[in-house]
């Protein structure tokens, strides 16, 4: 075992709770509640939700959200792909997805940061 893999196992936990925990209500709160009328229509405007991105703490809580399970996924791709004996390509596997997860979280910060 090399001595970044405790890291990048802890990253897929963490990435897999909140993909398993917090994705589902946003789905539900997006796609359902509004639709069934158990949240008013305007409860989810452009208005209100410009103002909430504004706001410092949604901005890390959107960070979270969308970043950590991109590591979960790197790493349930990289030993998916293990398992389908695709051992390395011309790049380390490790490079590839943990690299593109990485790739993945300044474009969050930039896109995040750049917002208002």
């Amino acid at each position: 075992m090399d001595k970044g893999e405790p890291f990048w196992w802890g990253m897929f936990s963490v990435g897999g709770v909140v993909a398993a925990l917090l994705v589902p209500i946003h789905i539900f709160l997006d796609g359902l509640a509004v639709p069934l009328g158990l949240l008013r229509a305007d409860a989810l405007s452009y208005e209100r939700m410009l103002a909430l991105v504004g706001h410092p703490l949604f901005k890390i809580y959107l960070f979270v959200l969308v970043v950590l399970p991109l590591y979960h996924a790197a790493h349930r791709i990289r030993f998916s792909l293990y398992d389908l004996g695709v051992k390395e390509f011309r790049i380390s596997m490790d490079a590839l997805c943990y690299g593109g997860a990485l790739v993945g979280t300044g474009v969050v910060a930039y896109v995040l940061w750049g917002l208002l």
